[in-house]
């Protein structure tokens, strides 16, 4: 016997339904990862690239000090993951985020918290010093991102916590880390060729930002345009760098994509032909060139091999 109209549309709301509930616990069972700042949105995206990846900050934010708005509350109180820099580069707001988000599985000793500074090894520890002296970090310069080398170790770090928190995708996650492990030091091999002509190469920079990335190529930079340590340059602390710097002018003076360039402007026209003002970003940025982690390694390649 044929179903009657009635008990065709019945039948087709009952599969409606069915679909709509495995839609929406597939939905549920998605992955939603907080990150701090956009260079570990990049590196999950390409080891976890279903998941729902959100950055805290931007290229044109000092991650240093951003403010710890309601929708970030809202996002790390949803995070099964969460993946910061540590080494107190957000101490002055991921604690409140995360004690406003309320969320166990994203407070400091969880497994779904991951602090770089925890699985690479820092550079240049400084004593803790007091209210006064700017933003120094006791335990090493936060700024890993810009060594590849740092990144290869990371991207193991976070791949092992996708598993723990996520075990239902370990396969992929290890298949993943495997294969951008193998493009990632091809690409090591061929930046470093690339950068063979940067090395002592003399640079005056803001901050120390992009002291990784001077020690992978082998550059050096003899002044900071801070008189502290996330101070913004004063006339006379530019003054002191100038009478530092004028027997032998670096190459180039660099800032990053979030500090005002005037002060670098300043110092290079003081010091005259010859030095030029480079403003690059010091993270992914949202749009190309450098808008994933290879592109970023690019983009500082090429602008840094042009300002010589």
């Amino acid at each position: 016997m044929h179903p009657t109209p009635s008990e065709r549309g019945a039948r087709v709301l009952r599969t409606a339904l069915a679909a709509f509930a495995l839609w929406g616990a597939g939905a549920a069972q998605a992955l939603t990862v907080f990150t701090c700042e956009p260079e570990w949105a990049a590196l999950v995206r390409q080891l976890a690239p279903s998941a729902d990846v959100r950055s805290a900050t931007h290229a044109r934010q000092d991650p240093h000090h951003i403010e710890a708005r309601p929708s970030l509350i809202a996002q790390l109180r949803k995070a099964d993951l969460a993946v910061c820099t540590g080494a107190a580069l957000e101490a002055g707001w991921l604690p409140m985020l995360q004690q406003r988000a309320g969320n166990p599985k994203v407070q400091d000793g969880a497994p779904g918290m991951v602090y770089a500074a925890d699985h690479v090894k820092l550079i240049d520890p400084r004593p803790a010093g007091g209210v006064f002296d700017g933003d120094v970090h006791a335990a090493g310069n936060p700024h890993v991102q810009l060594d590849p080398r740092r990144m290869a170790d990371m991207a193991a770090a976070i791949a092992q916590r996708l598993e723990q928190v996520d075990p239902s995708g370990a396969a992929g996650y290890r298949s993943r880390l495997a294969a951008f492990q193998a493009d990632w030091q091809g690409r090591i091999a061929q930046w470093e060729r690339r950068a063979a002509p940067l090395r002592g190469t003399r640079v005056v920079a803001q901050h120390s930002t992009f002291a990784y990335l001077w020690r992978w190529v082998g550059m050096e930079q003899v002044a900071d345009l801070e008189p502290k340590p996330g101070v913004p340059p004063t006339p006379g602390h530019l003054q002191k760098v100038l009478e530092q710097v004028r027997s032998a002018p670096p190459r180039a003076v660099v800032v990053s994509a979030y500090q005002d360039p005037r002060g670098a402007q300043w110092l290079a026209q003081q010091l005259g032909a010859g030095v030029t003002v480079l403003q690059l970003p010091s993270t992914v940025t949202e749009e190309a060139p450098a808008e994933t982690l290879a592109g970023l390694y690019d983009h500082l390649l090429d602008r840094l091999l042009a300002g010589r």
